[in-house]
């Protein structure tokens, strides 16, 4: 398992001297300030590759841009409208220039409108660390009674409206000022900061589209990118919902096993895979991680490793991030489906045996309450989460090795 680290670039609060303290030895990245729709240049590439290997030249072994994080899918793409078209030719040719770099792992998804969703980015757990979390009744408030989507309060049970109203009721403008700038503040490093009126226009650009018709213009994406991704040796993976359930009203289609064997019988070319995300994906109660694993593992190009605690007991709810080791999601089960899986490949000599992942978000502890990096990406929870993956890992491998000795 190759260890790699999500660095939002110059600005980025984490340096790349904190990247290689805490061990990483690959970066994930992207050109967060180039739209979707636009080209990523040869010169704009080189340029972020070059701010890396400068900035990390006194190392032992210098830092590499490893995986494109994310390469994103324009909305036009997702409705098919618009300039649709020349924005898969963007994306074809944005493609080629990161092949020609050297990058062969490119990370997207397919989320309408919003990348993630939470209604709280600094959660106060009992250690008093703080982390990202989802509160339904909280989302419900915002949906129902800040939004005020037509029709919203009847895709909720009714006992959770009637919490949000009461709540709605009870807390004042600067509370529900902060809900609405938690949920739509995007994608960590994006350059959108969409308000009220702007969703309103995406739901309404969304309306004629609606599952069947999302599912349609993926595969319709794949079987156009897909091919050309191929002959370059790359592969995708696709980002699973964050959380994996419809949210105002948009259709999700990539929040369970079902919709992940769908996405690779669309196009049945190695180039077509998957981002296999425990948070994300354990968010849903009904989704099996390590099964996941075990039986679509020869798709997962890129993994994503953080646990949530889930506040519920149905398969949606109110979820915050945990400790890495510490949720419901079983990482040692999950990890060891890996490691299962990477000696599949490396039997079969596929060259991409060792599958890289980062340690996903992190809970904010000592000096992180401070320093105020990107929600979610901490600088020393992420050095936490790694160091016990590590020693998941370790201690898996080495059970493996000499179990394989007799």
């Amino acid at each position: 398992m190759r260890e790699t680290w999500r660095w939002f670039g110059p600005a980025d609060q984490v340096s790349l001297d904190d990247v290689a303290q805490a061990g990483a030895r690959g970066i994930v990245t992207a050109l967060h300030h180039i739209s979707p729709g636009e080209v990523w240049s040869p010169e704009e590439i080189a340029s972020r590759q070059a701010t890396i290997r400068r900035k990390s030249a006194h190392l032992p072994e210098p830092l590499e841009w490893e995986v494109v994080e994310s390469l994103p899918v324009s909305e036009d793409i997702k409705r098919q409208t618009g300039n649709w078209r020349d924005h898969i030719e963007a994306y074809k040719t944005s493609l080629s220039h990161l092949a020609a770099a050297g990058i062969k792992v490119i990370c997207y998804n397919f989320m309408p409108v919003l990348d993630w969703t939470r209604t709280d980015l600094a959660h106060v757990v009992p250690n008093r660390a703080t982390c990202m979390r989802f509160d339904l009744a909280d989302f419900v408030m915002f949906d129902v009674f800040l939004l005020k989507r037509e029709g919203a309060a009847s895709d909720f049970p009714e006992d959770v409206v009637e919490a949000a109203q009461q709540r709605f009721s009870q807390t004042d403008d600067t509370f529900k000022a902060a809900l609405v700038n938690n949920i739509i503040c995007g994608l960590p490093g994006g350059n959108d900061q969409l308000a009220l009126d702007d969703i309103r226009a995406h739901l309404a650009a969304y309306e004629p589209v609606d599952r069947a018709a999302l599912s349609s213009h993926q595969s319709a994406f794949l079987e156009l990118v897909a091919p050309h991704a191929q002959s370059l040796g790359l592969r995708l993976c696709c980002h699973p919902d964050d959380p994996p359930y419809s949210l105002l009203g948009l259709p999700r289609i990539m929040s369970t096993e079902a919709d992940y064997a769908r996405l690779v019988k669309t196009v049945d070319l190695p180039a077509n895979g998957i981002t296999l995300c425990s948070g994300s994906l354990g968010a849903r109660a009904d989704n099996d991680l390590p099964g996941m694993m075990q039986r679509l593992g020869g798709h997962v190009h890129f993994l994503h490793l953080r646990n949530v605690a889930r506040e519920h007991d149905a398969v949606f709810g109110s979820f915050h991030e945990s400790e890495h080791l510490d949720g419901d999601v079983d990482m040692a089960a999950l990890i060891a489906a890996v490691l299962e899986e990477e000696e599949k490949r490396r039997e079969r000599g596929r060259d991409d045996s060792s599958i890289p992942f980062r340690p996903d978000h992190g809970q904010d502890i000592l000096d992180d309450l401070s320093r105020r990096a990107q929600p979610g990406y901490p600088a020393i929870g992420r050095l936490k989460g790694l160091a016990e993956l590590r020693g998941v890992i370790a201690g898996l491998s080495y059970s493996a090795r000499h179990e394989a000795a007799g």
